[in-house]
């Protein structure tokens, strides 16, 4: 049997207040479960023993789209500089669809979320005949990820 949809992607937060600061007040996600993971089913499915994380959801309103923060308070969690760089295998990146580009890109500005470039237009029509316009920038931990918007 295949999967049915997407349910949600998962980052590793060094600092959970920073993180909920960055994803609601610059990305724009509502708040969402909050709770403790701890005991035997974690320890289990996460390979460790004596897990304690703290997790909070975070979801684009009136869409079916969350993200799982989490922050491993046991056993502490170890930064990987590479992971930010584009070309790294694995999840490169996550995206986000914004209305209005320029108005995202100066209130992050503004928060001060650092971009690896100002807005780009995509050269080529996409599927549909749209057109994208881009930006990649990154997390408080240095999670890469993308605003876009189509027209």
């Amino acid at each position: 049997m295949a999967a049915s949809r997407f349910d949600h992607a998962n980052i590793v937060v060094a600092d959970m207040d920073a993180a909920l600061r960055f994803y609601t007040e610059v990305v724009g996600l509502t708040r969402g479960f909050e709770g403790t993971l701890e005991g035997p089913w974690i320890d289990a499915v996460t390979g460790q023993s004596a897990v304690l994380a703290r997790c909070v959801f975070v979801e684009s309103p009136g869409q079916d789209f969350r993200l799982e923060l989490l922050q491993y308070i046991c056993p502490a969690a170890r930064a990987f500089a590479d992971n930010s760089l584009p070309q790294v295998p694995g999840i490169r990146h996550l995206a986000f669809t914004v209305s209005d580009m320029d108005a995202f890109y100066r209130h992050a500005v503004e928060m001060g979320t650092e971009f690896v470039s100002s807005p780009v237009d995509v050269p080529f029509l996409l599927p549909g005949g749209r057109r994208k316009r881009l930006c990649y920038f990154h997390d408080p931990d240095g999670t890469l990820l993308e605003a876009a918007e189509y027209s």
